[in-house]
């Protein structure tokens, strides 16, 4: 993606940001903001990040990042609803493919695709789909892992006939926890990822819903 590309934030995120863009050179500038703000959360980790470096980054000045964001916990926690945005949305054209031969299939490629974000996007790793740091979001909204699980599980029922229940709904979204976890591990001490680790996330992931698939 583009520094310039537009998207949608999670509502969550909105209620954050000072001015939301409404304008195409507005909504621009804020992505370049949160870009700049992945960049550094790859080499210093989120906890160090500060608005004046989210500024000298950007090429903007600290005027400017106070005009989107009230202060760095705000930065945090829109580039996190972005990234669960994006994750959701590569998860969403995965499963509307047609080519999985089965639930378990569709599942796995779920799996990969968190993988993949993992690795291609600046600062997931930190701050994944928000739910790492502590930092509340608003009561109003839901988990990370739960939007993402009701995705899931809406789409091997529509899809793969999957009986809807209260247990299956647990068992995906179990899944959904326990391949997080263990793919944060496996990226922990290694950009590319620990292969082990992976790995055992396909597992697991499998065997937590093979009864319920």
């Amino acid at each position: 993606m583009s520094n310039s590309e537009t998207y949608t934030l999670h509502p969550g995120a909105t209620a954050l940001i000072r001015n939301e863009p409404v304008q195409a050179r507005s909504t621009a500038r804020l992505a370049t903001l949160l870009d700049s703000a992945a960049a550094a959360i790859d080499e210093i980790g989120y906890e160090k990040l500060t608005t004046a470096m989210v500024a000298e980054r950007a090429g903007a000045s600290i005027g400017t990042v106070y005009r989107y964001f009230p202060d760095r916990i705000a930065v945090l926690q829109s580039l996190a609803s972005r990234n669960l945005e994006r994750l959701m949305v590569r998860i969403s054209e995965e499963l509307a493919r047609g080519d999985h031969a089965s639930a378990q299939d569709a599942l796995l490629a779920v799996v990969d695709t968190l993988v993949d974000l993992f690795r291609s996007e600046p600062g997931f790793r930190s701050l994944r789909v928000g739910d790492v740091l502590d930092l509340l979001p608003p009561a109003t909204e839901e988990p990370a892992s739960t939007v993402i699980a009701g995705a899931v599980g809406d789409a091997f029922v529509e899809r793969f006939g999957a009986a809807d229940s209260a247990e299956f709904r647990l068992a995906v979204g179990s899944a959904v926890e326990v391949a997080d976890a263990l793919v944060a591990r496996a990226f922990a001490r290694s950009s590319p990822g620990e292969d082990a680790l992976l790995a055992e996330a396909r597992r697991a992931v499998t065997a937590v819903v093979v009864d319920r698939l």
